[in-house]
C-alpha cells in the first residue's frame, strides 16, 4: 500500500490553477530538504468529468478518480490537505468543459439537458455528479473556522481599501417574497432512535398514483432531517411585482448561488429569466423551443441561439428596453445580472454592492442604486439588515474596526449544500413525502407543479462538533453568537442541541436570529472589538465573503481551516469568485493578477498541523518561516496589482520565495535547513533584477493556455515559469 504523501495540494481551474503552476515548484524545493513528501490531486471540474467517464475514453486520456480518493484520505487521521478554489459549475460551466475536451479528442457525450434514452439518462446522471457543489460536501469530513491571518488584518488596517460612501437616502434595498418560499413552508425534525434506518422520498398525484422521487436514504439517530419548497407561482408574482417596482434609475437584480445549489437556484433564476422575457417568449415561444433554449440557461445562452435572426434580436432588444435596467457583470461587453446563472453569485455579489456603498454598476457602465432580489427567507435578511445598518451609520472604517471569523457547520453534506440528490421539481400537482421504513410519514407538503421541493440533514456528530469549535473559538475571541433563529424550522432543532451543550459547557452564547446577530456583528467589529459568527452551512460561505470583503477588501486572504473529525487537516485557500476575469487579462495581456495570499495562509498552517499532529520538527521551521515570509510580504507591498507593468502572481511568487529563504537561513532552531537555505536566499538577491526582468518579459502580449477548462501543462508552465534563472535556483 503506498504511503500517504505529508501534504497534498489539489489542482484546480481558472486563476487558481494558473498560480499553483508558478506557486507549487517552489513549496515542492523548500519541503524537500525538511523531508516532506509532497503530491498533487486532481479535482478541477475537466478532472471530474474525465475521471466519471473512463469507459469512453482510451488508456492514455483516462485519469484516477481523485476526488473519490480524497474523499476516502479525509476520513483519516493522516489528511493534510491543501485545498484551492475550484469551479462549482453551472450547466453552462459544464457543457462548455465538454466541448473543450471533446475538440480535444477525448470521445465524451453531449450533456443531455432533456435525456430521452437510457444511454443519456446514464450521461446525464455521471456529468450531474460533477456539477455544481461536486467536491466541497466530498472533502468536508469536518467543521470550518475561518479568520484572518494576523499580518494579513494588520496590512489591511495599515493600508485600507477603498469603500464607496453610504447615503440614508439610498434606493438600494433587498426585495424578498412575502411567504411560501422555502422558510415559510421548512418542516424538520430530529430522527429518534425508533425512527432511525431506512427511508424514502415520494410523490403522489392528484389521481393517487405514487412514484418514488428518491430511493436508498438513511437516516441516523440524532439526525436533523429536513423538508420544504417554494411556490413556482409565488415566485413568478414575486418577481413580476419587483420588476414593475423597480424606480427609474434602480438597477434590477437578483442574487442566487446557481452553482452550490445545482438544482433549486437555476430553476429560480430561469423564473427570472422567463418573467423578465415575458413578452418576447409569449410572441416567439414555438421557435424558442424549436432552437432548444432553456430559460435556466440564461440570456447569454439566447442571444448565442438566435445570432443572426434579425426579427428576434430585434425583439429581444424592445423587450429588454422596456424593462429596467439590469445590474451588469460587465457593463462593456453587455453581460447582465440574467445572462449565465453562475456569473452572480450571492456571496461575492451582494458584498460587492455593500462596498460599493450599495452601487452596482448599469448598462450604461455607470453605478447606481440596485434593488437586489433574494427571494428565500432564509438568509435574505442578513443582506437586509446589512444594508440598513450601513444606510443608518455609513461605511465601515476598515483602520479601527475589529475582525469577525465564522464557525461555520459543513460537515457531512450537511444542511442545504448536501440537499442536491434529495431537489426535485414537482411534476404536477399533488403531494411530496419523507416515508420511514416503518411507513411513518416524517414530513407531507402539497406542491402544484413546477414547485420546488427539497430535504436536507445535519447529523448530530458534526453538530456536536461545531457546538464544541464554536465554544472554543468563542473563549478565544472574546465575543460571538450562535446565528439560529427560533421561528425557523431547522434551527429550532439545532437550538435543542445548542442549548444543552452550553449549559454542560457551563458558558454563556448568545443565540440570536440571524438579522439579529448581523446587527450585533457589526456594532462589535465597529467598536473595535473581534467577534465569531457560529452558523450554518450556508451562512458560514455568505459570511466568509460578506465581512472579510468589507474588512479586508477580498475573501481570498482568509485563513480557512477545517478540523476533519478523524484528526486530518484540510486547509483551504479563499474563494475563486473573480477568477474568470483574472484568466481573461492573462490571455489578452500575460499579466495574472491573482493573489496567492491565501494559498501563504494555508501552507503554513498546514506545516504547523504537520509539526503538532506527526511530530515534524523541521516542518514546524517551515511554517513559522511562511509567516515570516507572508507578514514582510505585505508590509513591502509586494502583492500582484493590476496593471501590466506592476507585481503580478509571478513576481510576488519570486519575493515570497525569496523571504522564506530568508527567513530560513536568518533562523536558529535547525542549523540543517538554515545552512541548505542560505545559498539559495544569497542567489535570489542577487539575481532579483535578471529574475524580475525574465518574469515581465512577455508582459503585455496574449497568452495562449492550450485551453480554459483543460489548459495544456506544457504551455502553462511556460506562461507561469518564464524565469530560467529562478527555475535554476529554486530548481
Amino acid at each position: 500500500m503506498a504511503q500517504t504523501p505529508d501534504i497534498i495540494y489539489t489542482k484546480v481551474d481558472e486563476a487558481p490553477e494558473l498560480a499553483r503552476a508558478s506557486l507549487e515548484p517552489i513549496i515542492r524545493a523548500f519541503a524537500a530538504p525538511a523531508g516532506i513528501s509532497m503530491e498533487t490531486r486532481d479535482i478541477s471540474l475537466a478532472g471530474r468529468v474525465l475521471a466519471v467517464f473512463a469507459d469512453h475514453l482510451t488508456e492514455e486520456q483516462r485519469v484516477s478518480d481523485d476526488l473519490a480518493a480524497l474523499g476516502e484520505l479525509v476520513k483519516t487521521p493522516d489528511a493534510n490537505v491543501i485545498k484551492l478554489p475550484n469551479i462549482s459549475a453551472s450547466v453552462p460551466q459544464l457543457v462548455a468543459t465538454i466541448k473543450e475536451l471533446q475538440s480535444q479528442g477525448y470521445a465524451l457525450p453531449d450533456y443531455p439537458e432533456e435525456p430521452e434514452t437510457d444511454a443519456e439518462r446514464d450521461a446525464k446522471a455521471r456529468y450531474d455528479s460533477v456539477k455544481g457543489s461536486a467536491v466541497n460536501p466530498v472533502l468536508r469530513e469536518g467543521n470550518s473556522d475561518r479568520r484572518s491571518a494576523k499580518a494579513v488584518k494588520a496590512y489591511a488596517q495599515a493600508n485600507p481599501h477603498r469603500m464607496g460612501e453610504w447615503s440614508s437616502d439610498s434606493k438600494t434595498h433587498v426585495a424578498s417574497m412575502s411567504g411560501d418560499d422555502f422558510y415559510a413552508n421548512e418542516t424538520s425534525a430530529t430522527i429518534s432512535a425508533a425512527q432511525a434506518g431506512a427511508a424514502k422520498i415520494t410523490f403522489t398525484g392528484a389521481d393517487g398514483a405514487e412514484t418514488v422521487l428518491k430511493d436508498g436514504l438513511s437516516y441516523l439517530e440524532g439526525e436533523v432531517v429536513d423538508a420544504t419548497f417554494m411556490s413556482a407561482k409565488a415566485l413568478r408574482k414575486f418577481i413580476a411585482a419587483e420588476i414593475t417596482a423597480t424606480a427609474p434609475g434602480v438597477l434590477f437584480s437578483v442574487h442566487l448561488k446557481a452553482t452550490m445549489m445545482k438544482v433549486s437556484d437555476p430553476i429560480i433564476f430561469g423564473h427570472f429569466v422567463s418573467v423578465f422575457l415575458e413578452d418576447f417568449i409569449a410572441k416567439h415561444g414555438a421557435k424558442l423551443d424549436a432552437l432548444g433554449w432553456n430559460p435556466n440557461s440564461g440570456i447569454g445562452d439566447l442571444e448565442a441561439r438566435i445570432a443572426g435572426d434579425a426579427e428576434l434580436e430585434a425583439d429581444l432588444a424592445a423587450t429588454l428596453k422596456a424593462r429596467p435596467g439590469m445590474y451588469m457583470v460587465n457593463s462593456d461587453r453587455g453581460i447582465s445580472n440574467l445572462h449565465v446563472p453562475s456569473d452572480v453569485i450571492i456571496d461575492a455579489s451582494m458584498p460587492s454592492v455593500i462596498k460599493a456603498g450599495g452601487k452596482g454598476w448599469g448598462p450604461d457602465g455607470e453605478p447606481a442604486d440596485t434593488k437586489c432580489c433574494i427571494p428565500d427567507n432564509c438568509y435574505a435578511g442578513v443582506y437586509d439588515e446589512t444594508i440598513n445598518y450601513f444606510k443608518e451609520t455609513g461605511k465601515l472604517d476598515v483602520t479601527t474596526c475589529g475582525a469577525v471569523s465564522n464557525v461555520g457547520l459543513m460537515a457531512q453534506k450537511a444542511e442545504e449544500y448536501g440537499s442536491h440528490p434529495t431537489t426535485f421539481e414537482a411534476p404536477a400537482d399533488g403531494t411530496i413525502r419523507i416515508v420511514l421504513a416503518s411507513g411513518e410519514v416524517l414530513h407531507e407538503h402539497a406542491v402544484e407543479a413546477g414547485d420546488i421541493w427539497r430535504s436536507s440533514t445535519a447529523k448530530k456528530a458534526p453538530i456536536l462538533d461545531w457546538i464544541k469549535l464554536g465554544i472554543a473559538r468563542f473563549k478565544a475571541t472574546g465575543a460571538g453568537a450562535f446565528w439560529l433563529d427560533a421561528n425557523r424550522a431547522h434551527d429550532a432543532e439545532l437550538i435543542k442541541y445548542v442549548e444543552p451543550a452550553l449549559k454542560e459547557a457551563g458558558i454563556e452564547i448568545p443565540i440570536m436570529a440571524p438579522r439579529e446577530a448581523t446587527r450585533f456583528s457589526f456594532e462589535t467589529m465597529r467598536a473595535g472589538k473581534d467577534c465569531v459568527t457560529i452558523t450554518g452551512n450556508v451562512l458560514r460561505d455568505y459570511l466568509t465573503d460578506l465581512f472579510p470583503i468589507l474588512e479586508l477588501g477580498t475573501s481570498a486572504k482568509m485563513l480557512s481551516i477545517v478540523k476533519l473529525m478523524q484528526g486530518g487537516g484540510l486547509f483551504e485557500t479563499g474563494a475563486g469568485g473573480s477568477a474568470p476575469k483574472h484568466v481573461e487579462q492573462v490571455t489578452e495581456e500575460n499579466h495574472l493578477r491573482w493573489d496567492s495570499l491565501g494559498e501563504f495562509c494555508a501552507l503554513g498552517e498546514s506545516f504547523n498541523f504537520l509539526a503538532e499532529e506527526k511530530g515534524r520538527a523541521k516542518s514546524g521551521v517551515l511554517g513559522a518561516a511562511v509567516d515570516a515570509a507572508t507578514q514582510q510580504l505585505l508590509d513591502n507591498n509586494d502583492s500582484p496589482q493590476h496593471r501590466v507593468g506592476q507585481n503580478d502572481t509571478r513576481t510576488s511568487h519570486y519575493w515570497f520565495a525569496r523571504y522564506w529563504a530568508e527567513a530560513l537561513a536568518a533562523q536558529g532552531d535547525d542549523a540543517e535547513l538554515a545552512a541548505h537555505f542560505g545559498p539559495v536566499a544569497k542567489a535570489l538577491a542577487e539575481n532579483e533584477a535578471k529574475i524580475l526582468a525574465e518574469l515581465k518579459a512577455e508582459e503585455g502580449k496574449p497568452a495562449d493556455m492550450g485551453g480554459y477548462y483543460h489548459a495544456d501543462p506544457a504551455k502553462v508552465a511556460a506562461i507561469m515559469r518564464p524565469s530560467a534563472t529562478l527555475n535554476a535556483i529554486i530548481g
